[in-house]
């Protein structure tokens, strides 16, 4: 049976939501996992189609195949991918960072702009950025945390009402917003694959199946949206903003902002040369 990778974040519930509740069917089985977990399943063949990071499709191009018109991107703030400091993105040279172990893009997105827009190199730790219970994420000694997922969008929120996490937090940076102003692209975070294995027929089925799905989150987002809320604790209504300001495609621009993260990640040395190649269509 086709194996196919899901990420519980709620960023894509919009893709999934029609499938787990059986309106579009779906020839396989899903299987869930933060995106690092699904990223190590696709590498060892474990897993034949799914979301992963799209750095994981740039260090991986000659094994997978990238599925048309889907993505996870952002042509601005993104709310999940966030930078929480105590000090200025660019006062933070030789300081402690914590950076989470689940997002390899997020993670590459960041040395990017510290290097090119914020022009500092600070000690970088890896860290849990995934805690359901975000008080926790103050018992370490940082200058400075990478949130991503819902704990980004709930710490973002509660922040954003002021109170400790206000005070705690002075600085925050949206790394989709920091990159839209450095470049004018929008930034792909995940994208979905196939293995070049996986038979091209049975890829095509879940591809239809992913689409749809898709098609129809997008018409259902108040459901969704409250489902959301229930999974992260985060106000409806943040949860819908959220997902107003996500966008599911891989059109020209959004390859554009994909192509211009992988020349610069290649100029770093930090992914292989490659060119994107694309699952063949129906």
């Amino acid at each position: 049976m086709l194996r196919v990778g899901r990420i519980r974040y709620i960023n894509c519930y919009p893709v999934y939501g029609a499938i787990e509740r059986g309106v579009v069917p779906l020839a396989g089985e899903l299987v869930d996992g933060i995106p690092t977990h699904l990223n190590r399943l696709m590498a060892a063949g474990e897993l034949d189609v799914s979301v992963v990071s799209a750095v994981e499709y740039a260090r991986d191009a000659q094994r997978l195949l990238l599925l048309p018109e889907l993505g996870i991107t952002s042509d601005g703030p993104v709310r999940s991918v966030m930078l929480f400091s105590r000090r200025a993105p660019q006062d933070l040279g030789g300081r402690r960072v914590v950076v989470s172990r689940s997002s390899m893009t997020s993670v590459a997105l960041l040395e990017l702009l510290f290097e090119h827009v914020w022009k500092c190199r600070p000690e970088f730790v890896p860290g849990d950025a995934e805690l359901a219970d975000i008080d926790r994420f103050a018992d370490d000694e940082h200058d400075a945390r990478l949130v991503i997922g819902d704990a980004a969008l709930k710490l973002f929120d509660a922040a954003n009402r002021g109170g400790p996490w206000a005070d705690q937090y002075p600085f925050r940076e949206d790394l989709g917003a920091a990159w839209k102003a450095w470049t004018g692209l929008p930034f792909v975070f995940a994208v979905w694959v196939a293995q070049r294995r996986t038979p091209v027929h049975e890829a095509l089925s879940a591809h239809a199946s992913l689409i749809a799905s898709r098609d129809w989150g997008l018409q259902h987002l108040d459901q969704l949206s409250a489902q959301a809320s229930l999974a992260s604790g985060v106000p409806i209504e943040t949860c819908r903003e959220y997902f107003d300001g996500l966008d599911y495609r891989l059109s020209y621009p959004h390859l554009a902002g994909l192509t211009e993260f992988f020349r610069r990640l290649v100029l770093a040395g930090r992914v292989p040369d490659g060119t994107l190649a694309f699952l063949p269509a129906a």
